[in-house]
């Protein structure tokens, strides 16, 4: 993904020379692109034994209102992610999650066809249809902090392609038939690219 991310960009700045989006109040974009959810090493300990979760990759879509010039409150949905928990000689753990996640952006309007932005909000991720065979397993829904930065490349006047990256904080308590058996500490690293739509 990191490799698909600098290759747009590098293909962006070869374009030719474009205005940069206006990003007034009461504008609003729609983005609708690809996110990579990459869990961070070291997943903590379930059963008392190390864990590591795999990543995935998943349609995302965005929409954005600005509610001043250049700074917009952004709502991040996507269909439901999959992820494996191995836990070291135990077995593994299956299951599906949705995170969305409301930040608000600050976009750096300047006379250049890029527009690079960073922006803070709150994540809620819910998981569902765990599985194991193990036993009956369920996970805890998590509320954190999500920060995210990105750059904006116009392509046309209303349209631009968009590489941003998102850290969320993301810790869910394991039960294993009914008993607690740890922390899953899933701190993702979010990776995007996306079309983006300005209305």
């Amino acid at each position: 993904m990191k490799k698909i991310l600098a290759a747009t960009l590098a293909a962006a700045l070869g374009t030719t020379a474009l205005p940069a989006l206006a990003q007034s109040a009461g504008d609003w974009t729609v983005g609708l692109g690809l996110g990579v959810v990459a869990p961070k090493s070291n997943n903590g300990l379930l059963a008392g034994q190390p864990t590591t979760i795999d990543n995935d990759v998943r349609p995302t879509i965005t929409f954005e209102y600005f509610v001043r010039d250049n700074i917009g409150i952004e709502l991040l949905a996507a269909t439901p992610f999959e992820h494996t928990a191995t836990v070291t000689g135990v077995g593994t753990v299956s299951t599906k999650h949705l995170p969305p996640t409301l930040s608000v952006n600050y976009h750096f309007a300047n006379d250049s066809k890029f527009t690079p932005f960073v922006g803070a909000g709150i994540n809620y991720t819910t998981f569902f249809e765990e599985s194991s065979a193990l036993g009956t397993v369920s996970l805890s829904d998590s509320v954190g902090l999500a920060l995210h930065a990105g750059l904006d490349v116009a392509i046309s006047d209303k349209g631009s392609l968009r590489a941003d990256l998102r850290w969320i904080d993301i810790n869910s308590d394991a039960y294993l038939n009914g008993a607690f058996i740890g922390e899953a500490e899933i701190d993702p690293i979010v990776f995007g690219l996306s079309y983006i739509h300005n209305f």
